[in-house]
């Protein structure tokens, strides 16, 4: 097969890279510095003369508060451009998959959000992938295309919550972090091999793929201190206190409902399995 990935620079489009290469795969890895999404004729282009079977778009606006400020700049690049790379791939007899969020979902639940649950975002960034869910679905109609929703994604190739937890550990004597969200944190050399998985399957539809079980960023965040001996005062925080632009789901645990959907490890095994390849404070 060969892949073609948009945003391959990104902390998920490496580990992708490298996890379609093991597979045997041929991929063609298109960094922001080499493809700008929001170019219809650029994706265009870029998608026919690569000939790809399969386009993962990694490419994302991910700043959540940054999109509260600029729900426009959001929702181009999240919405919009999400739709030229389906509708380039689309005809060129690929099949797309594209990347969501648990953002999509109020956090009102008390029960793990599956495909089919009703969809109803809080903020601006949650409106932008939902957009670009509706983009995608509608430039690659039918079983052209794979929506993959994932959460509190971390790994070794972007800035993300644990290695700032460690940084601070390393700086501070004591701690306070938020006890009052839980998701699904999930680790990106996981959902890399997912994702190739689902594109070599071409298995359309909206997909929920995140680390199993569920936990806090206070979970999240003992739990990494445990694993690297760190020794600091650990407090639990609210949302609230911290007074962000954006809002957050109070609760965006991810499950799915469909048998072939690939699973992936619990999130402790993601988190043990980040901290091992990475060199963090």
């Amino acid at each position: 097969m060969r892949l073609l990935i948009t945003g391959a620079a990104g902390m998920l489009g490496t580990d992708l890279a490298a996890a379609a290469e093991r597979a045997g795969h041929e991929v063609v890895a298109l960094a922001r510095a080499d493809l700008d999404i929001l170019d219809a004729a650029a994706v265009r282009a870029a998608v026919t003369g690569s000939r790809p079977d399969a386009v993962v778009n990694c490419a994302a606006h991910t700043d959540v508060d940054g999109a509260e400020r600029d729900e426009a700049a959001a929702t181009a690049l999240n919405g919009d451009a999400a739709g030229h790379v389906a509708a380039a791939a689309h005809a060129a007899g690929a099949f797309t998959v594209h990347l969501s969020s648990d953002y999509v979902f109020d956090g009102h639940a008390r029960e793990p959000y599956v495909e089919s649950s009703p969809t109803a975002p809080l903020g601006a960034y949650g409106r932008s992938k939902l957009a670009g869910e509706h983009a995608v679905a509608a430039a690659a109609p039918g079983a052209a295309h794979a929506i993959v929703r994932t959460a509190w994604l971390f790994g070794a190739h972007g800035p993300n919550f644990v290695a700032t937890m460690l940084r601070l550990a390393s700086e501070r004597d004591a701690l306070s972090v938020v006890d009052d969200q839980t998701g699904c944190p999930t680790f990106a050399g996981h959902l890399a091999v997912a994702l190739v998985a689902l594109a070599e399957a071409r298995d359309p539809g909206i997909h929920h793929v995140a680390g199993g079980g569920s936990a806090s960023w206070y979970d999240l965040a003992a739990a990494a201190f445990a694993v690297r001996g760190v020794d600091v005062a650990l407090s639990r925080g609210r949302t609230a206190d911290l007074a962000r632009p954006a809002p957050r789901p109070a609760y965006s645990v991810l499950r799915t409902e469909r048998p072939a959907t690939p699973a992936l490890p619990p999130w402790e095994q993601g988190l043990r399995a980040y901290l091992e390849e990475t060199v963090i404070a």
